[in-house]
């Protein structure tokens, strides 16, 4: 009996406890660092996606700009790259903004706007690294194709 009124006692510095973690949670500013960390596991994977093919392209790009007059492969990624990088963001902007909706759906009380602030970093973040993964994609596209017309126009 003395152990329930303890917890019945507790309970109101539960709910303090609940309805301060929110507040302690925003408490520190958001970065593109803290936006990564706390997205979920699929966005973590499209994120590090984009960036290590966009990473990938500029090698690509390095490699055959400095292969000379040879024609090497690598144009396919850079071509797939410029549709598929945005597909890709667009993809993980739609899921994140889809957990957003059903987790603001599933909320009883008032969500404050800086709570909601950091999922929609989490999609524009998705939006703006697609974004960039198709355009490097499309000016790395741009330079090779250029380099392999100068090349076959060299030979004629």
């Amino acid at each position: 009996m003395l152990e329930f009124t303890l917890r019945r006692a507790q309970r109101p510095l539960l709910a303090l406890l609940l309805a301060a973690l929110p507040a302690a949670a925003c408490a520190e500013p958001l970065t593109p660092i803290g936006v990564f960390v706390h997205a979920a596991i699929p966005v973590k994977l499209i994120i590090v996606g984009l960036i290590v093919a966009t990473a990938a392209a500029l090698v690509v790009l390095g490699g055959k700009l400095a292969s000379g007059p040879r024609l090497s492969g690598g144009s396919a990624f850079l071509s797939g790259l410029r549709v598929g990088g945005p597909l890709a963001g667009l993809v993980g902007a739609a899921y994140g903004a889809l957990n957003m909706c059903l987790n603001l759906a599933n909320v009883t009380a008032a969500v404050p706007t800086n709570i909601l602030a950091r999922g929609g970093s989490e999609v524009m973040m998705l939006i703006l690294l697609g974004l960039v993964a198709g355009s490097v994609g499309v000016i790395a596209h741009w330079a090779v194709e250029a380099r392999i017309d100068r090349t076959v126009l060299a030979g004629a």
